[in-house]
């Protein structure tokens, strides 16, 4: 119902930017949430940040104040602008949408990811 690229990754020294961009195609219109999660090999997926349909955000407390998600809604996209990037922040960054199209019926559609490398 709902395919999501990313793009936008790449290698950057620490203390540099990058801006992650997600394209979603599909029934776009039905998604509630979108977010961003970054995922290390033998780590948990975890939230980076999300937005809610009409623009509300929350992130996470290892990124806020150095990362900013938008939305816009006409080119049905969703990025995330990276600033004073850390070594710790090289993770597989994935775009995620959630659909609910009724109560208590939710589903979740995942991105491909794309690879963040940041050098000391």
């Amino acid at each position: 119902q709902v395919q999501l690229v990313e793009s936008g990754g790449g290698l950057v020294q620490a203390g540099g930017s990058l801006r992650l961009s997600c394209a979603a195609s599909g029934s776009t219109s039905s998604i509630n949430t979108s977010g961003w999660y970054r995922q290390v090999p033998g780590k948990q997926r975890e939230l980076v940040a999300r937005i809610s349909a009409l623009g509300s955000t929350n992130y996470a407390d290892f990124v806020r104040g150095r990362f900013t998600i938008s939305r816009d809604s006409a080119k049905n996209t969703v990025d995330l602008q990276m600033n004073g990037l850390k070594p710790e922040d090289t993770a597989v960054y994935y775009c995620n949408a959630v659909v609910v199209p009724v109560m208590g019926l939710k589903f979740d559609y995942w991105g491909q990811g794309t690879q963040v490398t940041v050098s000391s």
